[in-house]
């Protein structure tokens, strides 16, 4: 996520160094929480899955429930940042909404197939009320949901989409879709290939948005 101008800005290398060390530490993060829960998820354990000492974690995060916070903050910030340049490829090409939600789709299973572990997480916590990141979650969750519903809008003033879609509903349920989708792909279906997979799931968009079904 670094760039060469500040490699050469001063403090770019640390910069750049911490960045990788945070990377580090999401990983290790991610892959342990994934495995035996939160709350049984140690801070030395964190650290240690790392490769780090672990002031080093403290160094970057004020406590482990930071450290997750901003776990989910970044993934999903690569989640909103895939989706939005698959549009943004798709209008590049000149093509239309449907193509670009069709790309999103695409490139919200290959997100998913790059990072089960995270995304497993991701929606483990949509469903939990009584985390202290829950408003954050709710926070960077819209701003996903946001680029199809932007997509879905500008499809409907164009009038390629009906105007009878409801915008807000219809981006949840399409991210949700692709979700709920590709964990069950990750867990039941692994032998699918992520073509299979979006070709399944670009027929049933092209049919529900096109209203042929």
């Amino acid at each position: 996520m670094g760039s060469r101008d500040s490699a050469h800005a001063p403090g770019g290398a640390e910069s750049t160094r911490r960045q990788a060390t945070r990377q580090k530490l999401y990983e290790a993060a991610v892959t342990l929480i994934a495995e035996q829960g939160f709350s049984a998820t140690t801070v030395d354990e964190i650290a240690e899955r790392a490769g780090v000492a672990k002031g080093t974690v403290y160094y970057n995060f004020a406590s482990k429930s930071v450290l997750f916070e901003e776990l989910l903050k970044h993934g999903v910030g690569l989640l909103t940042a895939s989706l939005q340049q698959a549009a943004d490829d798709s209008a590049r090409r000149g093509g239309g909404a449907v193509e670009a939600l069709d790309a999103m789709v695409r490139a919200g299973l290959s997100f998913i197939h790059a990072y089960p572990s995270f995304t497993q997480l991701y929606v483990a916590e949509l469903w939990r009320t009584n985390r202290a990141w829950q408003s954050t979650l709710m926070v960077v969750r819209q701003q996903a949901v946001a680029v199809v519903e932007d997509v879905l809008r500008g499809g409907v003033e164009s009038g390629e989409l009906s105007a009878d879609i409801d915008v807000q509903l219809t981006a949840a349920a399409l991210v949700g879709m692709v979700l709920v989708a590709a964990l069950d792909w990750q867990a039941f279906q692994s032998e699918r290939s992520l073509d299979e997979v979006h070709a399944a799931l670009s027929r049933l968009l092209q049919g529900r948005v096109r209203g042929t079904l």
